[in-house]
């Protein structure tokens, strides 16, 4: 593992214990943790978050993919920020995967796709209504689930892998959050960082063969499901927005892209896991209100 992956490690967990420090399961929300999607008790496992005065009821489903550089994180990290969106009338769905460098591209992504079969296969136990799921990811998960989205809406993209998601099944929305889209991988000191994080990620350490298969914009087809885009002003991947737009333009992809930036304080990267904040808040309610306009 490189120096920047024991970084993001320390780092994003050092900030995001700070973050939810405080913080309870909400009395309004029922919990179903630790439940086995996979074959791989450490990491393939997930949790459902519901609305507790929902009871049996079937309802809409968020699935929420993590960030974390693709080498650090887990449902934990996220279980608040879920729980919150639960609040807001949906059946949450909260896993882990199997992150780099034990488990190189496209380990999570395959994951992505075992989770979203998972969803439809127990739709009738957990409440799932299977015509409304929804996604939500950030950063390097959203880089994911963007990916994931790809493998659903384009069999060219789908047929370089030994694996696929569910047949016939796209997301009726999803939420883009700081995400990454496109990877680059070059050997001047100032992409250290970036190159480093790639020799992790990827088998042949972003090879000219392998990065058209982790760049979004490549593979988004008319077929790739509306999507609500966000970044903000202190969002150090916010320049990669406009590429993903244009083809999203050309393709004659429904979207809404919001940039956050507020008055009182500077509003950076996944400013929307901290659900103390009343921009996150903000965020929070206009993507929910978002896949809720969907829903038939």
């Amino acid at each position: 593992m490189s120096e920047i992956s024991e970084s993001i490690r320390k780092n994003f967990g050092d900030t995001d214990r700070k973050r939810d420090e405080g913080l309870k399961t909400p009395e309004s929300v029922v919990r179903i943790d630790d439940i086995a999607y996979g074959s791989d008790p450490a990491w393939q496992v997930l949790d459902v978050y519901r609305p507790e005065s929902a009871g049996g009821e079937k309802l809409p489903v968020i699935v929420s993919v993590h960030g974390g550089g693709w080498v650090y994180g887990t449902k934990e990290n996220y279980q608040y920020y879920c729980m919150s969106l639960a609040e807001r009338g949906f059946a949450v769905v909260n896993f882990s995967y199997r992150l780099a460098p034990e488990h190189k591209f496209p380990a999570a992504l395959e994951d992505t796709c075992m989770v979203f079969s998972w969803v439809l296969a127990h739709a009738e136990k957990y409440g799932f209504d299977p015509e409304r799921i929804f996604a939500a990811g950030d950063s390097a998960g959203g880089h994911t689930l963007a990916l994931f989205c790809a493998m659903c809406a384009n069999p060219e993209y789908r047929k370089h892998f030994s694996f696929s998601p569910p047949a016939g099944f796209i997301p009726a929305a999803i939420a883009l959050n700081c995400a990454v889209f496109k990877i680059q991988v070059s050997e001047r000191p100032e992409d250290k960082f970036s190159t480093d994080l790639m020799s992790d990620y990827l088998e042949h350490k972003g090879s000219a063969e392998e990065l058209p298969f982790v760049n979004v914009p490549e593979w988004i087809t008319d077929k790739f499901p509306q999507t609500f885009l966000m970044t903000a002003e202190e969002d150090f991947l916010k320049y990669q927005l406009p590429d993903v737009l244009l083809k999203m333009l050309e393709k004659n992809v429904a979207f809404t892209a919001r940039y956050y930036k507020a008055s009182k304080e500077r509003l950076g990267h996944v400013f929307h896991l901290d659900i103390r904040n009343e921009y996150a808040k903000q965020c929070n309610d206009e993507e929910c209100a978002y896949f809720l306009c969907r829903d038939n």
